[in-house]
């Protein structure tokens, strides 16, 4: 992301969690009423024409045929993730803290959450964005939200959440969706010490990341060389469960990891389908 610019990964994201709000009640997965509020004008044009009869359900299936597999794969780890706070919060952890926050919204749609202490960290310039958008939207600003401005490649990340009222030792769900496979493997395993150390009891880590292979070049998608990949037909490639210890979470008493591409239990207990979903996409889970 380049300095004085919001995320334009973000405001994608945005549009795919618009998208699948627009589709019938009875069939999506998820409602995110607030996705749409983020999006600059082209995109926020495609998200109006897809609540449309008929002629929107045309959009999604234009994008999927244009890059394969983001759309599905937004939808699927957004559902997921949804549910794993939300048995968090069912579960008795007081804290939240996004991580790269973007445009998530699960601090003001999901259940429970308004009795939380939510921290969402983000880069300043999208965050700006978000707290102007969420003002018009909402009126003013949640209280039970706290903004932490951080540029991840200068700023202390553990300093500045602190400064910002974390507790440590405290039931917590630690939500990294979207950001370290942008990062260095060393940043990565700091984010995870440090958020082992902060947890208490009964706390959680959820992250997403692709197949270090696919960034290295090393490992191709099944049938698709990464620049055909492009073109390839809408499940090509298909996920395949599987749960083993994550590399990069820490061996600390207490904390087990669990991985496999989509979750740690089967999607379809998430009223899933996975097909269009890359198996490169994937969740690590860790439990404290």
């Amino acid at each position: 992301m380049r300095m004085g610019q919001r995320s334009r990964t973000a405001e994608y994201m945005a549009l795919f969690r618009a998208l699948e709000t627009q589709r019938p009640i009875e069939q999506r997965l998820f409602a995110d009423p607030l996705a749409a509020s983020f999006l600059t004008r082209p995109l926020a044009a495609a998200a109006a024409v897809a609540g449309l009869p008929v002629l929107g359900g045309l959009v999604p299936l234009l994008i999927d045929r244009q890059i394969p597999g983001p759309r599905a794969s937004a939808v699927a780890r957004t559902k997921v993730l949804d549910d794993a706070v939300t048995a968090a919060v069912a579960g008795g952890i007081e804290q939240l803290i996004v991580l790269g926050a973007g445009y998530d919204s699960r601090a003001y749609r999901l259940p429970g959450t308004q009795r939380l202490r939510v921290f969402e960290v983000d880069h300043p310039d999208t965050q700006s964005v978000k707290r102007r958008v969420l003002e018009q939207v909402l009126g003013q600003l949640p209280a039970h939200v706290r903004f932490v401005p951080v540029d991840f490649d200068h700023d202390d990340l553990a300093a500045a959440l602190d400064h910002a009222g974390l507790a440590h030792g405290r039931p917590s769900f630690v939500l990294w969706e979207g950001v370290a496979s942008y990062l260095t493997s060393e940043a990565v395993d700091a984010t995870v010490r440090w958020a082992s150390q902060i947890a208490g009891e009964g706390s959680e880590l959820a992250l997403t990341y692709v197949h270090r292979g696919l960034i290295e070049g090393t490992v191709v998608p099944a049938r698709c060389a990464l620049g055909p990949f492009r073109r390839c037909r809408r499940g090509a490639v298909r996920v395949r469960l599987r749960a083993r210890r994550t590399p990069g979470l820490p061996d600390r008493p207490g904390m087990a990891a669990r991985r496999g591409p989509l979750h740690h239990r089967s999607p379809t207990r998430h009223g899933l389908s996975l097909r269009g979903v890359p198996a490169f996409y994937r969740i690590a889970m860790a439990r404290c």
